[in-house]
């Protein structure tokens, strides 16, 4: 080989390769290659200077955020005020922060009280202090950031708020299990999955567990050639990745793991390994529905168990009072001082049938909440059919309120106003006060 050396190319007679460079030796640009993606999360970012937009707009298309639901507006933490006061708000608030300390602790306390539950706040501000990075952070800001902040950067900190090891778990999981079979649990999650996603503006994944008779496919006319009993069958090599080929998406925030309704296996299946696949689950999307089949056993049990919500599913008969009774008396021992579960109590009103009145129902069980849905096969009936939910039917009206109460009350997140709101409303609002 020849001793003759190459010279070094010079980055500072190159503006483009200095900015590129420039890029490269960015915080976290070594571990660039190690970014995860990010899960299914909705981010409105607001923005007061041109650099910032103009960052933002670019990681809008790296595939790091394929999934995610980002929109971006010229604005501060005053126009995020305005806007989210009354439109839920996302699972990620991204705020460009141009005032002075004691400006900024009076609009994020303000921010606060517009602020669902669960919502995560970062600022990108132009003061670096270490001491106002602490303050920030116990008022419950998760990461502050100075400006100028690269698109490497920004894309690692969206990323280590959600994927890294350290980070919670992202999703909550809602487990539905019927009290009796046939009682109409499925029908419920599968239209409390999707008012999750339309009235508050969610991202959720439902997974049909009744491997062998579920109907999630059926109820939202779709059929997929992968399933949960892939999942199964992968065992341990089963990871986020595989699992998100086997999601089918059913609408821009819903997606499905649905079952194969067909009888090649037996249902007594690895408690463990179901616990494994939910923790996937739930760093997949803010919201996993588990649709339970009404069977006991050992992974049954632990799922409903492990759930950060349960709804439990009745009829208004004497059958149903005993299971649901003996149901809550399990979950309150396991569960002590976690929330109690919802209960539904389904079918009531069916002419000539005997039943018992929904208000005695629940105070057998000693309890005082309760959600009553009206026995309307016609109804019911339309949407299996057509593979429909109730929301899509244009009737029904009063039960897609009631579908929607309860998903609010899971989520602990307002509804979305029924008409939708542009995030260029603060500037609108203003040009009419200026009239």
């Amino acid at each position: 080989m020849s001793d003759q050396t190459i010279p070094a190319i010079g980055f500072e007679d190159d503006p483009e390769l200095q900015a590129f460079q420039q890029e490269l030796s960015g915080p976290g640009s070594n571990d660039a290659i190690d970014i995860r993606p990010l899960p299914r999360v909705s981010i409105s970012a607001f923005c007061e200077t041109p650099q910032i937009q103009a960052t933002i707009d670019a990681i809008s298309t790296d595939r790091r955020l394929s999934r995610v639901h980002l929109k971006s507006v010229s604005g501060g933490v005053q126009s995020a005020i305005e806007f989210f006061s009354d439109t839920p708000t996302p699972n990620l608030l991204l705020l460009e922060a141009n005032q002075s300390y004691e400006m900024l602790i009076e609009d994020l306390d303000r921010l606060a009280e517009v602020c669902d539950v669960g919502t995560k706040v970062v600022l990108i501000g132009h003061i670096n202090d270490v001491q106002m990075y602490r303050d920030l952070v116990r008022r419950g800001v998760s990461e502050y950031i100075v400006a100028p902040v690269g698109q490497i950067e920004l894309i690692q900190a969206l990323s280590d708020l959600f994927v890294s090891p350290d980070a919670e778990p992202l999703g909550k999981t809602v487990a539905f299990m019927g009290a009796k079979g046939g009682v109409g649990s499925s029908t419920m999650a599968h239209n409390i999955g999707w008012s999750i996603t339309t009235s508050n503006q969610q991202d959720v994944i439902i997974s049909d567990f009744d491997v062998a008779f579920g109907t999630a496919g059926l109820d939202f006319n779709e059929d997929p050639p992968q399933s949960i009993a892939d999942a199964i069958k992968a065992g341990e090599r089963l990871d986020d990745q595989y699992l998100e080929r086997l999601l089918t998406r059913c609408s821009d925030r819903l997606h499905l793991l649905t079952a194969p309704a067909v009888l090649d296996n037996t249902c007594d299946y690895d408690a463990e390994f179901f616990v494994q696949m939910v923790e996937l689950l739930q760093n997949s999307a803010p919201y996993t529905v588990l649709d339970l089949p009404h069977v006991w056993t050992d992974w049954s049990k632990a799922l409903l168990m492990g759930a950060d919500e349960i709804v439990i599913t009745a009829v208004p008969d004497l059958a149903n009072l005993r299971n649901v009774k003996n149901l809550f008396d399990l979950i309150d021992q396991e569960r002590r001082g976690e929330r109690p579960p919802h209960l539904i109590i389904n079918q009531t009103g069916m002419q000539k049938r005997p039943e018992i009145k929904p208000k005695d129902f629940a105070a057998a069980l000693e309890r005082d909440a309760y959600i009553e849905v009206p026995f309307e096969p016609a109804v019911f009936g339309q949407a299996a059919n057509n593979g429909q939910m109730i929301s899509e039917l244009g009737s029904g009206a009063k039960l897609v309120e009631l579908f929607d109460n309860l998903a609010s009350d899971i989520t602990g997140r307002s509804e979305a106003p029924k008409t939708s709101k542009s995030l260029f409303a603060p500037l609108l609002q203003k040009l009419k006060k200026s009239k």
